[in-house]
């Protein structure tokens, strides 16, 4: 890990740092000075002339490196990127909870709860840092960008241990809700096992056939909106996408569901359908002082574009 940044924060983003590595004999040449060793680390759309010049990369001092700056192996640097225009996502992110450990928050769709390839300023993360001055702001588990409801966050880099534990344990309850098709020829409850494997790079994840279990989900007909089902999903695993891939395996893909069965082009500032799942419900014993605690999201189902419905489905 690098030392601590110099430069602060900026609109909730930490400044991005690389680390020179160790000269490499065969080399020598190629990185005489810090500009050279910086075009060669950064991808080519990077102006990296333009960043040395306006003083816009600084060293561990938070002096300002120049372009003929002698290399030298083991040296961090730091540097805010350009970032490009990000479509907004118009729905709040609702506070369902904060104190000095925790934020309990209620994401809207199409959020990302890191800033991550396109959307960076446009994330729970960048946003709340930002929002409640809270620069060390980091998210205990991950929902995807097209799904809505409860994340859970750390106020603050000292907290995230014991609670990140108990996630990776499997000691929180979640709940979620969704709405999918219905189906007379299936019984409910039902319980999905299988093997979940998604490639980097993959949009999808896929079931590996024979190889032994690793997620699991309890799938419960609830009750019935406009033709449609409204399921209540317990996940005993934490797969990527797994919900999502033990609906559309039962035969009842989410409604509108970007990916499973097919994956559909989707304009990214396209906000008008929102995947109908719902992260609804946490619950867990606080790892530090071992309370209970337990949260439960705003909106309901069937999901609707912009803030949340009071329409009480699930």
């Amino acid at each position: 890990m690098p030392p601590r940044s110099p430069l602060p924060a900026r609109n909730g983003l930490s400044a991005a740092w690389l680390r020179t590595p160790d000269r490499d004999r065969s080399r020598a040449d190629e990185w005489a000075t810090m500009g050279a060793w910086l075009r060669a680390r950064l991808p080519e759309h990077v102006d990296v002339a333009d960043l040395l010049a306006q003083g816009r990369v600084v060293d561990e001092a938070g002096r300002a490196v120049r372009a003929d700056d002698p290399y030298a192996p083991h040296r961090f640097v730091w540097f805010h990127r350009d970032l490009r225009e990000e479509p907004e996502v118009t729905g709040p992110i609702h506070v369902v909870h904060r104190d000095e450990r925790l934020v309990v928050v209620d994401k809207p769709a199409f959020l990302s709860t890191i800033p991550r390839g396109r959307h960076v300023m446009q994330s729970v993360v960048v946003r709340l840092r930002d929002e409640l001055g809270l620069p060390e702001l980091s998210p205990l588990h991950r929902l995807d960008r097209v799904t809505s409801g409860l994340l859970m966050l750390a106020t603050e880099a000292r907290w995230r241990g014991p609670y990140q534990t108990m996630f990776d344990r499997r000691a929180v309850h979640k709940t979620y809700w969704a709405l999918a098709p219905l189906r007379d020829d299936l019984a409910f409850p039902v319980v999905v096992r299988n093997h979940l494997h998604k490639e980097r790079g993959s949009w999808q994840a896929a079931v590996v056939p024979d190889a032994p279990a690793n997620a699991e989900t309890l799938v419960e007909l609830e009750s019935e909106v406009d033709g449609r089902g409204v399921y209540r999903l317990t996940p005993r695993t934490g797969r990527t996408h797994q919900l999502r891939v033990h609906l559309c395996g039962l035969g009842i893909p989410i409604i509108d569901d970007p990916l499973y069965p097919v994956v559909r082009d989707v304009e990214v500032d396209d906000f008008s359908s929102p995947l109908q799942l719902l992260a609804g419900e946490l619950a867990f014993t606080d790892p530090v002082d071992g309370g209970p605690r337990q949260f439960r999201s705003v909106r309901r189902i069937p999901l609707t574009a912009g803030p949340p419905s009071d329409a009480a489905t699930c």
